[in-house]
């Protein structure tokens, strides 16, 4: 079972899940015994997670059947497109959604007049120690996390084994090049198109995920040294050039016209590459493309230094809209709390969306997909690396990534890319 214990994490996200608006609803009565009209709370969830969308929606269903008070509608957008833009928009609409996703401590203060105090909800009591950090202020809790993630290199076991490559034996940067190379060089015999498919078009892949790794260490793997700090050391911005021209050099071309749909579904999921830089949010979409696949992939951290630190962090957490009637409130802290502490939902949080729970209260034992239980494995022996890149400026993940794009199409030095990239975050937080 899982117990209240602290995790090497640095809570929470990128982008992210869940909004939702109240209306009423009058539905008439069909005369029978006991009728009448019935008010019934609309709850509209925003949500960013294109990896559980289905799921997501079949839960909601299950939900209305046993609460006929509540309609609850869920919205999804994420994947290729931009969430935070998204849900801007829908606020400056006026059509606001009742629950939503933030991001941990730069959301908590970008949207902290619509946040609730979740604090009383079931699920912030069974909350894993650590992982409310960046959302609580006081004594007040503004979100409750949506999950634990965990990410690296996910690479196709069989490829690896026909190739002669061990990914357990890949400690270094240069243990990964070695391997690389072996792997290109068998690409014709592996039916391979490239070692990598490497998402260049996506700005959020390399500019939070990837730079987290290589920037960690700056603010010793906490979220809120990062959200506090006004400049940027960015020690390790050579390694991390080493480790993005690797990628670069053996990806699927062009890299910048590469999106994460490209990347997952059609290059990674149907055997075409041997390994992306992903995380476990992404078996759900390789099981669906190809169940017998699915059971045979792994994932192996970043190399950093002679590390291999599993980046593990709570990804979003759900806020409730203060903005939202108090009927609408109430039936969304009902929802998130059936969701993540009712018999139900917790088998569904393990068996239908692969979470790696971040409560209390889970059998460990049903985690069911390989990508998470290497990752709760990293995370259970504290071998991990906290998610700062939950502190950047607002928007400097996408602004860190537009520099890399210049740099991946040769309108930059990698010097100019890192310096400006720097600077911009000087300029953030003056």
């Amino acid at each position: 079972m899982f117990t209240k214990k602290a995790f090497v994490l640095s809570s929470a996200l990128f982008l992210g899940l869940a909004g939702c608006s109240t209306a009423e609803k009058k539905e008439e009565s069909s005369g029978s015994s006991g009728g009448g009209s019935g008010d019934q709370t609309v709850v509209d969830v925003f949500q960013f997670k294109v990896e559980f969308k289905s799921q997501f929606e079949e839960l909601a269903k299950q939900y209305e059947e046993d609460h006929p008070d509540v309609d609850i509608n869920v919205q999804t957008v994420g994947g290729g497109n931009d969430y935070a833009s998204a849900l801007k928009s829908k606020f400056a609409s006026g059509d606001e959604p009742a629950i939503f996703n933030i991001n941990g401590a730069v959301d908590v203060q970008q949207y902290r007049d619509r946040l609730v105090d979740v604090s009383d909800t079931k699920a912030a009591g069974a909350a894993l120690e650590g992982t409310l950090e960046s959302v609580t202020e006081g004594e007040q809790v503004l979100g409750l996390p949506y999950n634990q993630e965990g990410y690296g290199f996910v690479y196709n076991k069989q490829i690896f084994e026909d190739a002669g490559v061990d990914a357990d034996s890949i400690k270094s940067m240069e243990d990964l090049t070695k391997a690389v190379e072996t792997l290109d060089g068998k690409k014709d015999e592996l039916g391979i198109d490239a070692v990598f498919a490497f998402a260049g078009k996506e700005k959020w892949t390399e500019g939070n995920h990837g730079s987290n790794s290589f920037i960690a260490d700056d603010f010793n793997g906490s979220v809120m040294e990062a959200f506090e700090a006004k400049e940027i050391p960015f020690t390790k911005a050579e390694q991390y050039k080493e480790y993005v021209d690797l990628q670069n050099k053996y990806s699927v071309q062009p890299v910048l016209s590469l999106d994460y749909s490209q990347q997952v579904e059609e290059l990674f999921s149907t055997g075409r590459v041997a390994m992306i830089k992903q995380g476990n949010w992404v078996y759900p979409t390789i099981e669906q493309m190809d169940p017998e696949l699915a059971e045979n992939v792994g994932i192996f951290p970043i190399p950093v230094n002679g590390e291999t630190k599993m980046p593990v962090g709570v990804p979003q957490y759900w806020a409730v809209n203060k903005n939202a009637d108090e009927e609408a409130q109430k039936a969304a802290k009902e929802f998130l709390d059936w969701l993540y502490t009712s018999d139900e939902g917790k088998e569904a949080v393990l068996t239908q969306f692969k979470f790696i729970p971040a409560y209390e209260g889970y059998d460990a034992d049903k985690i069911a997909d390989p990508l998470s239980k290497t990752i709760y494995e990293y995370a259970e022996a504290g071998n991990t690396q906290g998610w700062v890149f939950l502190g950047y400026p607002v928007g400097w993940s996408d602004i860190l990534g537009a520099h890399l794009q210049k740099y991946l199409a040769g309108e930059a030095s990698w010097e100019e890319a890192i310096e400006a990239a720097k600077n911009d975050w000087k300029k953030a937080r003056q």
